[in-house]
């Protein structure tokens, strides 16, 4: 009786291991918008059991139990699902799982920058993009101006280029400032004379994203584009209303309140923008000279929006920035008076500039875009028995149209600039100016195969003075796998001559001979560039993504600064040979549950031909950086930054050391109000630690070449309210 029951028993554990093992299911997960595979997605059935999506988005899970089973369907950057099965299942395998994007990531996804509208995935040209997260971690850093977010990815330089004044300019890939276009929502800003002091005068809080396409982007964008663009995307305003008002304090004295309001009501709406910034005269040496300059700044950009009907909108921005910067001897700075003793630099700038746009989309392929702005910039330099003063008016009106099919699109469009400088300060050496230009282009973006994207462009630009311009432009993609994306690209720019330029901003414009800028030819340029991109998953936490880039730049006849001359003064030529930028730029992304680590790397090399091949000054060859962040979502955000700046040249060729700087931040979110502290440079890393700086008697300050930072550790905290 015993063995009879014993073998009841075994038969029974039997035919429920067999009924166990022959349950399973199998799944397909899917990205919601697009039907692709979500390769590393996982499905979680309990401890120790799960499965990840393979190539196709499949994953099975086996021996599965009878009964209801509860399951979680999890991917980086996706909603998480938890769905209930019935096992055995009877309905159609593999089930179909639609994975929808977290809202902040959906935000992500789409750019401008190459007038397309289109996914940052599905575009042959290289784009880095930084979305709102990011740049909430950066307004933290610094409030007050784009300067801190530009400088921190790879490949950027910000370049001080006057210790009196502090201002800086963007380097891409070891290019000056004059060969980068600064965008705001599709216009251009500032160049020429106004670019001067322009970066430091661009609050980021209303800046929803920034898309940054490095190369040659002149065939979109015209002259001034060689080493690449900068596209400024501003908030829009939604259904719901939003407001955000941020109000920060530092250790060196400035201050700092921005706010920023968003409505829309029906066929109206608006945003208005409003920034308010004051700094004190700063010594970080203690040499009775300012590191950084004593500052007053407001800023005013209100945006109406009007849609007649659901495919039409017009759009008027308006902007106004008016600034006074005093840097110099702090005596001269509290007294506001130079002397022939104590040095002082005054700059006075009024910024004022409308963008009126009107846009109608027939639907994702068919749209018609026209543009028209102005800008007015006012500013005057005061020394020592020396003053510049200028004003600047600059117009840009454009017409687009787009067209085509989803796997072939076109876009055509003509545009037309001008640019007139008019010196005013009295004196028998008038460097005034007037430039105008208008183009025609063309772009296609076709989907060659399910493999292949191709991106090509031309421009025909006619210059008064300069003649014809001839600009192609291409770029190839490749998917290799979903994991893995080839893009290569190259075209050819061009930047006609101007007066301001670094070494000019550094002179204050001082000794700067007069001349017609119609005596010099236009500066040419063409290069390419080729990355990999790879993705994947590590486990059912872990993501790892490598991209690396290489790129090369030639710019044949470049304009250079030549003197002094005997008598002191400064002339423009065209150099005899070429000026070449080459090198590479890696960066890696890891991710493990709310944990980020960055590390990029980025090799400079930058020769002057005309100048046997050396270096060109104050551009480090070696950079890196490393950022781990900790974001809880709606909580915290929490981020170590450490970055690496190598050796540099001087204009005498001699050495300057190599440095670290290090930071920390901590942001705090609550439901509507969040706290935030940043030790900004705690190494307190500045140049005054590797040299000896004592400006407090100089009468020629600006001599001074800026290879590190000046004002060292500065700690700054704040609140951010937003309802």
């Amino acid at each position: 009786m015993n063995t009879r029951k014993a073998l009841i028993a075994l038969c029974g554990m039997l035919a429920s291991v067999l009924s166990w093992a022959q349950n399973s299911l199998s799944f397909r997960i899917l990205d919601a918008d697009h039907n692709e595979p979500l390769i590393g997605a996982t499905v979680y059935a309990g401890p120790n059991k799960g499965a990840i999506a393979d190539i196709n988005g499949e994953a099975t899970l086996t021996n599965l139990p009878n009964g209801t089973i509860k399951l979680r369907f999890s991917f980086v950057g996706y909603e998480t699902q938890t769905l209930s099965f019935s096992i055995p299942y009877t309905g159609e395998q593999p089930i179909r799982i639609l994975m929808e994007h977290h809202e902040e990531e959906m935000e992500e996804m789409v750019v401008t920058a190459t007038r397309t509208s289109r996914s940052i995935e599905d575009i042959p040209t290289r784009i880095e993009f930084l979305g709102m997260e990011e740049l909430q971690e950066k307004a933290v850093m610094r409030s007050a101006n784009i300067a801190m977010l530009l400088r921190e990815s790879t490949g950027i330089q910000m370049q001080v280029t006057s210790p009196s004044s502090a201002n800086q300019s963007i380097r891409i890939q070891g290019l000056d400032g004059r060969y980068t276009q600064l965008m705001k929502d599709g216009f251009p800003l500032y160049s020429g004379f106004s670019g001067g002091l322009s970066i430091m005068q661009i609050p980021p809080l209303d800046l929803r994203q920034v898309e940054v396409i490095k190369g040659s982007n002149s065939t979109l964008y015209g002259g001034g584009a060689i080493a690449g663009l900068v596209n400024l995307v501003s908030i829009r305003p939604e259904a719901q209303a939003l407001t955000k008002i941020m109000m920060d304090q530092t250790s060196a004295g400035g201050t700092t309140l921005n706010a920023f309001h968003a409505s829309e009501d029906g066929r109206w709406s608006y945003t208005l923008f409003g920034s308010a910034h004051r700094q004190t005269a700063y010594d970080a040496n203690d040499d009775n000279f300012s590191d950084l300059p004593e500052t007053r700044s407001i800023t005013l950009n209100p945006t109406l929006f009007f849609k007649p009907s659901e495919t039409d909108e017009f759009r008027l921005a308006l902007n106004g920035t008016f600034e006074d910067r005093w840097g110099g001897n702090l005596t001269a700075v509290d007294n506001r008076e130079p002397s022939a003793q104590n040095y002082l630099q005054e700059n006075e700038s009024r910024r004022m500039s409308y963008q009126l746009s009107y846009t109608k989309t027939w639907d994702e392929n068919r749209r018609l875009s026209i543009k028209n702005s102005l800008l007015h910039f006012d500013r005057g330099i005061h020394q020592y028995q020396y003053g510049f003063d200028g004003e600047q008016i600059a117009t840009f009106s454009e017409a687009t149209y787009s067209f085509g099919q989803s796997r072939s699109s076109w876009l055509v469009g003509m545009n037309i600039y001008s640019d007139r400088f008019n010196e005013s300060h009295a004196n028998n050496n008038d460097r005034s100016y007037s430039q105008f230009t208008a183009g025609v282009f063309v772009q296609q973006n076709k989907q060659l195969s399910d493999f292949w994207s191709l991106e090509t462009g031309l421009r025909l630009d006619q210059s008064k003075n300069y003649g014809l311009q001839t600009l192609p432009r291409l770029s190839l993609m490749y998917k290799a796998h979903p994991k893995l994306t080839f893009r290569a690209g190259g075209g050819l720019g061009y930047k006609l001559p101007s007066i301001f330029t670094e070494d000019t901003e550094r002179l204050s414009f001082q000794g700067l001979e007069s001349f017609n800028l119609n005596n010099l030819d236009a500066e040419q340029s063409y290069g390419g560039n080729f990355d990999i991109n790879y993705k994947t998953t590590i486990g059912n936490e872990w993501t790892f993504s490598v991209n690396q880039l290489f790129y090369y730049t030639q710019l044949n006849n470049p304009v250079v600064l030549s003197g002094p001359s005997i008598e002191g003064t400064y002339t423009f030529q065209n150099a005899n040979g070429n000026l070449s930028s080459k090198g590479l730029e890696t960066n890696v992304k890891l991710t493990y549950q709310d944990f980020k680590l960055f590390v990029n790397y980025a090799l400079i090399d930058t020769e002057l031909g005309y100048n046997a091949d050396l270096q060109k000054p104050l551009t480090a060859k070696h950079n890196i950086g490393a950022v781990l962040v900790y974001e809880e979502h709606e909580k915290w955000r929490i981020g170590l930054e450490s970055y690496y700046t190598g050796k540099q040249f001087r204009s005498d060729y001699t050495e300057t050391d190599d440095y670290w700087i290090v930071g920390f931040m901590a942001l705090r979110k609550f439901e509507r109000i969040s706290l935030y502290l940043n030790f900004e440079n705690f190494s307190d890393t500045r140049q005054s630690r590797f040299e000896n700086i004592n400006l407090s008697n100089s009468m020629n300050p600006e001599a001074l070449e800026v290879w590190a930072p000046m004002d060292g550790f500065i700690v700054n905290g704040g609140i951010i309210l937003e309802f």
